[in-house]
Formats: structure tokens, C-alpha cells, sequence
């Protein structure tokens, strides 16, 4: 799974890149900075308790685990994750962040890095777009301190690009396509626009959407070969919607007003998204901070506990500074990155957290490690699925599976609902 970070130049993405990934890049407060793409893991929480939960409250009810003691370092976690991290019964899974080179208007033509910048995003399960809430920067990114491109502009600029973008891959050959609809009827346009934008992710039933909303938009708009530029812009623009849900993360709104964001919501959520207002610079202190050992920050959370280490390099005034940083982020609904990222994945794309185990028992795989493995499954992923997802051999040899919780037996079809432990068996 992999979310794109997008937005025209110099609105922070590369900042909210680093906050949200810890990955060090090249900040600096001119256009294009990122001319390829960072790739970076965020380590997402989930948002239930991890499964060890109710594997040490079942061993401490059997008398076998001695409870939580005030010093415990995990807080009680008791799995090994083989990725991330748990503590505190908060799991931390992997996610592929890609923070993509600045967006500047005219790169469906070719500008900036134009076509390359769009097939980037190609790759994205979902976007976040990342605005200039204070409006410090012009539509191309260039500072202007104050009265620059407001967010609702940013927005409409980013979905303008996308939907000319995909409006040029379809009428490049349309008259062809139309041909094509006059032999075949409406299984050859359904073709003719999957055979174009398969490239970029669409399946069939974008294409329906896309269609239907043409259809509904313009009802006297005809036979698709009569379709003017306005009829595949719809299209287009349906399609767009629904291979690359865009949701906001307001950035700089310690420099403006809550205004400045709120007008932007009632668009977005009409488009299914969310807006999100944040400091990716104030975010990223606190992460900085807390890797650097000078504070226990849970991540996702803006609450923190300074360290002995803290206590001892910190000046006042730094400690001052982070509190006010952690006092402002609280302040603003959603949770700033990381809760935006959390509705993105387990809201928008639906994404479901399963652990494959080996021992239905003790909830172990064969080296003895408590839960090793917290997939990201989508909605709907079947048992024969998941084990295809954690090795080749166990789909191919699937025999049947185990829910750990009950041990009762579950087939191929069964689907796999949030938090589920499973055993499966296979032939390999």
C-alpha cells in the first residue's frame, strides 16, 4: 500500500514527509526541492489494542504471567513484532509514504516535471495533499509572506491538473475508441477506457462510475462518439474521484485562521475526503525529540513525558517550546499526519488488521514469537487470500485455517474481519 504526499511547491510536504517517516530529506524554501520521489515507511498505529492484549490478560487469568509491573518499559506489551514496535498494547504498522516533487499548474502539458509527477501518483492507493493554510505562497509555491493562493484554490488547482491529466490519456485515440462503441456497443467503450487507463490503476467499476456520471450530468449528451471535450472531462473527472480520493492535511495553521480550512471542508467531504489542520514543522520537533530519546511520545499522540535524558539537555526554554508545540496541535481536531493518515487507511481504504500465526495455542509462529505480523488487509480479504499475502506457498497449498480465538475450523471464503488471529494450514 502506498499513499502520495502531493501539493504544489513549498506548502511543507517534504516536512510532512520527515514527520510522518522520520526519514531525514532536503527541506528548503524554494520550488522543487524533491525532484524524484522520497519513499519512506510511517509507522501507523492501529486503533484497536494489539492482540497480546487478551493474550496476557488470558495468562494472567491462568495464573502463567505476573501483571504489569510500574516499570515495564512496553507497558505490558507482551507480542514481538517482527516490524514496528508495541507499547502500551499500541501496535505500530508499516506504511509506504511517497512525498512527490511539487506540483505546478500546467503539468498535464509538461510543466515542472509534469507527466512523470502525475505517473508517480499513479502508483498511490490514496493522496494526501498537503495546502498552505496561511497562505504564505503563490500558486506556484513562491513565498509572498502573506495573501497567496488560498487553500480552496490549492485544492481545485491539484484536482484541475489530475482530471486534464486523465481527460488527455482518453481523448488521445477517442475517435478510434468511438469507432470502436459504433461495432461492439457499450462493452467496447467500457474496453476502450479500461484499455487506456489500466496504466493508472482503473478497474471496471471506475469506468461504470465514470460513465453513468456523464450520463447523469449531461443527459442529452448522445453516443459516446459524439461526446465533446466537456463529456470526457466529466468522465474524467468521476474516474478521478474515485482512483485518487484526495483528503487534505492543512499545514501552516499555527500561521492562520481556522477560516482558512473550514470553507475547504464542506468541498472535500462532498468528494468523500477529510481536511485535517496541522504543523508538519511542530510535528516533526516532537518526533525528532522523542527519537532523540528527550521525550516518551506515543505516536499519533501530542501528549508527552519528558525523559530523564530530557531533564537533563533541555533547557527551559526548549522545554517551553514543546510544550506550546504540544498545546496548539491539541487544540486541532483530527489528530494532525498521522490521524489523517489513520482515516485515510482504515476509513477510506477500508484496510483491516489481521495476525497470521503458526500455533493456534499460544499465538506464535514456529520460532516462538508472540504475533509477529500485523497485516494491513483489505475489506473483504478472504482466509485463501491472506495466506496468499504472507507467503506464495501457503495460498497455493491452502488447505484450511484456524480462527485462534475460538479454534474453530474456517474455509477459503471465509472473510477476515478486523483483529482476527489466524492458523493456516497448507500443504507446503
Amino acid at each position: 500500500m502506498r499513499i502520495g504526499l502531493v501539493g504544489k511547491p513549498n506548502v511543507g510536504k517534504s516536512t510532512s514527509f520527515s514527520a510522518l517517516t522520520e526519514t531525514p530529506v532536503e527541506i528548503a524554501n524554494y520550488p522543487f526541492t524533491t525532484i524524484d520521489p522520497n519513499v519512506g515507511v510511517a509507522w501507523l498505529p492501529i486503533r484497536d489494542p494489539c492482540a497480546c492484549f487478551e493474550l496476557r490478560q488470558k495468562r494472567e487469568r491462568e495464573g502463567r504471567l505476573e501483571s504489569v509491573a510500574d516499570q515495564d518499559p512496553r507497558k505490558g506489551s507482551i507480542c514481538t513484532p517482527n516490524s514496528g514496535g508495541c507499547t502500551g498494547y499500541t501496535r505500530l504498522v508499516p506504511v509506504t509514504m511517497i512525498d512527490v516533487a511539487g506540483l505546478v499548474p500546467g503539468a498535464h502539458k509538461g510543466r515542472g516535471r509534469g507527466n512523470q509527477f502525475l505517473s508517480d501518483l499513479a502508483r498511490c492507493d490514496a493522496l494526501i495533499q498537503v495546502i498552505d493554510a496561511s497562505g504564505s505562497t503563490d500558486i506556484e509555491g513562491n513565498p509572498v509572506g502573506s495573501g497567496g493562493s488560498n487553500p480552496i484554490q490549492e485544492y481545485e488547482f491539484l484536482t484541475e491538473e489530475l482530471d486534464a491529466w486523465i481527460s488527455g490519456i482518453l481523448s488521445n485515440g477517442w475517435e478510434r475508441g468511438a469507432r470502436r462503441v459504433q461495432a461492439e456497443g457499450e462493452r467496447g467503450l467500457n474496453d476502450f477506457i479500461l484499455d487506456r487507463l489500466t496504466g493508472i490503476g482503473a478497474n471496471e467499476r471506475h469506468v461504470s462510475v465514470g460513465i453513468s456520471s456523464v450520463n447523469e450530468a449531461n443527459p442529452g449528451a448522445g453516443m459516446p462518439w459524439t461526446w465533446t471535450e466537456n463529456e470526457i472531462t466529466i468522465l474524467a473527472s468521476a474516474i478521478r474521484t474515485q482512483l485518487f480520493p484526495i483528503f487534505v492535511a492543512a499545514n501552516k495553521a499555527d500561521k492562520a485562521s481556522t477560516k482558512s480550512w473550514t470553507e475547504l471542508k464542506k468541498i472535500v467531504s462532498e468528494s468523500g475526503g477529510i481536511v485535517v489542520p496541522t504543523s508538519a514543522e511542530a510535528e516533526l520537533a516532537l518526533r525528532r525529540a522523542s527519537s532523540s530519546g528527550l521525550i516518551e511520545n506515543t505516536p499519533g499522540e501530542f501528549e508527552f513525558q519528558i525523559t530523564e535524558s530530557g531533564e537533563k539537555n533541555l533547557s527551559e526554554k526548549q522545554k517551553s517550546a514543546l510544550e506550546s508545540i504540544s498545546s496548539s496541535l491539541r487544540d486541532w481536531e483530527g489528530g494532525g499526519l498521522l490521524g489523517l493518515l489513520g482515516e485515510v487507511i482504515f476509513g477510506n481504504l477500508g484496510r483491516r488488521v489481521a495476525y497470521p500465526v503458526q500455533d493456534e495455542t499460544h499465538w506464535t509462529d514456529g520460532d516462538g514469537k508472540i504475533l509477529p505480523d500485523a497485516l494491513l488487509v483489505p475489506s473483504g480479504t478472504t482466509a485463501k487470500e491472506l495466506a496468499f499475502l504472507v507467503h506464495t506457498d501457503l495460498g497455493q497449498g491452502f488447505i484450511k485455517a484456524v480462527d485462534a480465538r475460538s479454534g474453530r475450523v474456517i474455509g477459503a471464503d471465509y472473510e477476515v474481519i478486523d483483529n482476527d488471529v489466524i492458523r493456516i494450514h497448507s500443504k507446503s
